[in-house]
Formats: structure tokens, C-alpha cells, sequence
């Protein structure tokens, strides 16, 4: 048999203790409005004989934080370690521009590794590429960056069978990738 309390207080005596926990939240909250950050605080020893506990923390993101390619600072402008990835943004972008014409696989800003999938030129399609570029460091120099070729043949069933790369293949690729790398900073500054 229902009881005769009217429908409001029965949906408050069923949720009475979600309302009271939401209340009490609200109040706590509230209470927090008026607490010091660890920036407001004094430090304790300004003669600077013991560092403050209560310094500025060196952060694990560098010394301007974590950025999203929104920054414009000029440390950034000279290294090329602008926009947020772990290696050197030139190199980077001039890694993927100069292997633009294969299918990527896989690309790892932060690891700065880039891994094409195999690639046959049309004229020869009984030949296929695959290249992995390894980006080395956050600076822009001629080691920064190393290549790896890899080339198959396609054999007579059909089969592909890894083949020989000459040397300076890798070498070349490096080189473009460098010149492209010096291209992007050149055009960067001059901005």
C-alpha cells in the first residue's frame, strides 16, 4: 500500500543520501575559494643559503612548458625542438617531405622515428623500396639523421627476395634530407 506523502517527498526520502552527498560537495568546494597557492607563500630563506621548497620546479616538458607549435620563441627558432615533438622539427619536416612519395606506416614524433611501407615505382614493379628514417637529436646537424634502404626483387613465382642497396643510396637521402632541413630553418629565420 503507498503512502500518502506526496510525490516530492518520496523522491527526497529514496535520494536523500545522493542529495546530502552533493550538498556537502558543494559546501567543501566552496570552503576551498580562499586557500594559498605554494606561489603565494613567502619563501622561507631569502638570503638564498638553502633552496626553497617553494621555488620554481624545473619541469619535465623544458623551460617553457609543453607547446603545441603555438610558441614563436627564438630558442626554439635556432634548434628547431619547436612544436611540442622530442626531436628536431626541421629534420622532421624535411623527413617527411623527402619521402612524401612512399606510403608512411608509421611516424614517431617524439621517438623521431618515420618507417615507410613498400613502395614499387611504376616503371619498375618488379622492384620495391622500403626506407627508415631515424631522427637522432634535437639539434640540426649532418649526423641528426640516419637512413635505412631496404630493396626487394620480385623473383620468378612471384616471391619477393631482399636485394642489395648500394651504399650511397642512404647517403643521398640523408643529404636531401638535410638540405631540405636547411631550406626550412633558412625560411623560418627570415620570417
Amino acid at each position: 500500500m503507498h503512502s500518502q506523502r506526496p510525490v516530492a517527498s518520496r523522491l527526497f526520502a529514496r535520494s536523500g543520501g545522493t542529495l546530502v552527498a552533493l550538498l556537502l560537495g558543494a559546501v567543501l568546494l566552496a570552503g576551498c575559494g580562499n586557500v594559498k597557492t605554494e606561489g603565494e607563500y613567502p619563501d622561507p630563506d631569502p638570503r638564498g643559503g638553502k633552496p626553497s621548497p617553494y621555488g620554481k620546479a624545473d619541469s619535465i616538458f623544458g623551460e617553457g612548458g609543453l607547446s603545441f607549435g603555438t610558441g614563436s620563441r627564438r630558442r626554439d627558432a635556432d634548434e628547431g625542438g619547436g612544436g611540442g615533438i622530442g626531436v628536431n622539427s626541421f629534420l622532421w619536416r624535411a623527413s617527411l617531405d623527402t619521402v612524401a612519395f612512399m606510403p608512411v606506416a608509421s611516424a614517431d614524433p617524439f621517438g623521431g622515428v618515420i618507417i615507410t611501407d613498400w613502395y614499387a615505382m611504376p616503371e619498375a614493379p618488379d622492384e620495391r623500396f622500403k626506407i627508415n628514417v631515424y631522427i637522432l637529436g634535437r639539434s640540426l646537424r649532418a649526423d641528426g639523421v640516419k637512413v635505412a634502404v631496404f630493396r626487394q626483387v620480385q623473383g620468378q613465382a612471384g616471391e619477393w627476395q631482399d636485394a642489395g642497396v648500394p651504399v650511397q643510396t642512404a647517403s643521398s637521402i640523408e643529404d636531401s634530407i638535410l638540405t631540405r632541413a636547411r631550406q626550412l630553418r633558412f625560411d623560418t629565420m627570415q620570417q
